[in-house]
């Protein structure tokens, strides 16, 4: 019931966005998600797999995001989050975009994805960061260690910047 009336709002959002006249400027919607559950059984590995459960939580992605018609799908390049993205990359026949969050130009990146629909898969510290970049303000803090359900969606058309933070379980 929850994911149905998240997809509604989601569709509904979407179709909204693409309805507003197109002339005054390109809309951009970026939706970002933390990576799904990670193996903690090894705690010297810093490269992780998902557990059962994580690999779940990225089907459930796929389909929570399947009326959403990405251009693209980011990801670091660590396994969790390449997990993560790769339900949703493979439904939507995109291949997954590798970023940096150390070694990264927002403003290369955001003018390459102008008027782009785009999603990006980070962490609990980044996912939250990224959000704060594409908003030019600090507002979320990091994710809770045991937070995998939000979803940041942020739209940008000119210099109107909306943010809408759902929590999905």
């Amino acid at each position: 019931m929850k994911q149905s009336l998240l997809l509604l709002l989601i569709t509904f959002a979407s179709f909204s966005i693409h309805a507003q006249d197109k002339s005054k400027s390109a809309v951009t919607t970026y939706y970002l998600i933390r990576h799904s559950e990670k193996d903690q059984s090894d705690k010297t590995n810093k490269n992780p797999n998902l557990t059962e459960v994580g690999k779940q939580r990225a089907e459930n992605w796929s389909k929570i995001f399947e009326n959403i018609n990405f251009d693209a799908v980011y990801s670091t390049k660590y396994n969790r989050t390449t997990q993560t993205a790769m339900p949703t990359a493979k439904a939507q026949n995109l291949e997954i975009q590798f970023y940096d969050p150390r070694n990264f130009k927002l403003e290369d990146f955001v003018a390459s994805n102008q008027g782009k629909s785009i999603l990006i898969v980070g962490h609990s510290n980044t996912t939250p960061m990224f959000a704060n970049a594409l908003l030019g303000e600090q507002h979320y803090e990091y994710l809770k260690e045991d937070d995998f359900g939000s979803l940041f969606i942020i739209t940008i058309m000119g210099d109107q910047k909306n943010v809408q933070l759902l929590h999905i379980n």
